[in-house]
């Protein structure tokens, strides 16, 4: 029965690292692109108002809080599969 814990935690930890490993270096990308387009219209002298936001989106936000809720499940799984044994 311990083994189901441990498998729990696998899985569920897997399932956070796919799901926010990517959005998380998308979002890294994202906002070193703009930082260079930035930085490349100031060097021309073509610069205007700075970008607005240029934060997450409802979608990277929604994945990165799933991906944050599935660790927590894999963190309660391994306590469960600790304090089970």
């Amino acid at each position: 029965m311990t083994w189901l814990w441990l498998l729990g935690a696998a899985i569920a930890g897997v399932g956070s690292y796919l799901v926010g490993w990517p959005t998380w270096t998308a979002f890294r990308a994202k906002r070193d692109r703009d930082l260079n387009a930035e930085r490349y219209l100031a060097w021309r002298g073509r610069a205007g108002r700075p970008p607005v936001d240029s934060g997450l989106t409802r979608g990277e936000r929604q994945r990165l809080v799933l991906s944050a809720l599935l660790a927590a499940a894999a963190v309660f799984c391994l306590v469960g599969f600790f304090s089970y044994a």
